[in-house]
């Protein structure tokens, strides 16, 4: 066996199975993975909450004590010329010196108590706002996804409506050469074959265009070839309005970061007010240092050597008496921004939940206008079969069949754009009650 042979034996796996890959439909799960994954947002939103999270401690509250340590090394060489007897004439000194030094702020009129609050809720705020975050990529990517399968459906009725012109046009052309139609009928079958042709070609324009914005969701080459399941399942609507507020009121992440901002806001003024009381500190030091002279001043005979200790404790009391009111116009402020975090809680919450009543009786109405589409469609279909049997016979004319034909067109694209619309007002109720399944990989 030759070398050509052994490499196309050895490629021929890989290709099959790269185009077995390229084939496969992705499903609803692997698309939000490959889009969480890929999503740039997100992972900055994820960073950003685990930095709130990590500052979620005591020590960056101010509870903890600071220690420090310092030490330092110094050789130094004089040539000194003097007739004074104290001169130590050429010498050389040799120091170290090291310390530990010890602050604690005892108490700061609560501030560190408030501020460790603080910190704990603005982690809830960064938790939060990277849901919603993700919630919005999800929503994004699933609205992308159904209208992809809402355009390959799409796709098969046009196909459909294009064949069975195809057919007509044939019938027609047949009875013309055998003289028996007229040439209107032969022309008006080509017409409607072309029409369906251009409309074909158009919804494959809009199919390629919602298969680029679905690769672009989830951070991929627009060109990357993508197929996705051809149903779209509507879960159900479980319980009654109130039931539904109660879990968005539980789990909505625009609710819960609106509270958790309006807690940021009240630990903020108890920050402020801890200038209104006096600040008690402990400091605390140690310092060692050793030094060494070697002189050759004749009055200096042997190496002089200094050791030196320092102790010291103390505690330090400070208070602001005046500063121009400074403190209290920042607390009024800071109550002034409370308030205003409490009515954005409040405009939150009424803006959710009258967004869900919307949704979910637009959601309902969806369902009924679905079912009266899909009684259409079957009607259409059955219609569709008696016109065709009839025109075969001669019994209707070929613009009867054409109507019946744009008819069941009509109803079938009426469904498949009922059932896009029932799922993203699903969709949109899923996010308000916070309901979306998302897993993300860290």
């Amino acid at each position: 066996m030759n070398k050509s042979k052994k490499a196309i034996l050895f490629l021929l796996p890989v290709l099959l199975f790269g185009l077995a890959a390229a084939q496969e439909k992705l499903d609803v799960e692997t698309v939000i993975r490959i889009g969480l994954e890929n999503n740039f947002n997100i992972r900055i939103a994820k960073n950003t909450a685990e930095i709130a999270e990590n500052n979620r401690t005591r020590g960056t509250a101010g509870f903890m004590p600071t220690l420090d340590a310092t030490g330092n090394f110094s050789k130094t060489v004089s040539d000194q010329t003097t007739n004074s007897p104290f001169s130590f004439g050429t010498s050389k000194i040799d120091q170290i010196n090291g310390s530990l030094t010890l602050n604690w702020t005892l108490f700061d009129g609560f501030r560190m108590f408030a501020d460790n609050a603080r910190y704990s809720d603005l982690a809830e705020l960064n938790k939060q706002r990277s849901r919603q975050t993700i919630e919005n990529s999800v929503v994004a990517l699933l609205r992308a996804y159904f209208n992809l399968v809402q355009q390959q459906q799409l796709l098969a009725v046009a196909e459909e409506r294009r064949d069975i012109s195809a057919e007509r046009f044939e019938k027609e052309k047949l009875r013309r050469e055998l003289g028996g139609t007229s040439a209107v009928d032969m022309l008006n079958a080509e017409v409607s074959l072309n029409n369906d042709e251009a409309a074909l070609l158009q919804q494959r324009l809009a199919l390629i265009a919602a298969r680029k914005q679905l690769n672009l969701l989830m951070a991929r080459d627009p060109q990357t070839p993508l197929e996705v399941k051809t149903d779209i399942i509507i879960p159900p609507l479980d319980g009654d309005f109130e039931l539904l507020w109660q879990t968005a009121e539980q789990k909505n992440s625009g609710l819960l970061a609106a509270m958790a901002d309006r807690s940021v806001a009240g630990e903020n003024v108890t920050v402020l007010r801890s200038s209104w009381y006096p600040r008690l500190g402990l400091n605390a030091s140690y310092s060692w240092s050793d030094r060494t002279t070697d002189s050759d001043s004749p009055r200096f005979e042997d190496i002089i050597k200094t050791r030196s200790t320092d102790k010291s404790v103390a505690l330090n009391l400070s208070f602001n008496l005046f500063n121009g009111w400074r403190n209290r116009v920042d607390v009024q402020n800071a109550r002034l921004e409370e308030r205003n975090k409490l009515l954005a809680m409040e405009d939150a919450r009424n803006r959710v939940r009258g967004d869900l009543y919307e949704k979910t009786e637009t959601f309902r109405q969806q369902l009924r206008l679905l079912e009266l589409q899909q009684k259409n469609e079957l009607a259409a279909s059955k219609n569709l079969e008696v016109i065709s049997e009839r025109h075969r016979l001669g019994a209707v004319t070929s613009l009867e069949f054409r109507d019946a034909q744009i008819n069941l067109a009509n109803a079938q694209t009426a469904v498949i754009t009922a059932r896009f619309q029932a799922r993203i007002t699903r969709l949109d109720i899923e996010q308000l009650t916070g309901d979306l399944k998302i897993t993300v990989s860290k």
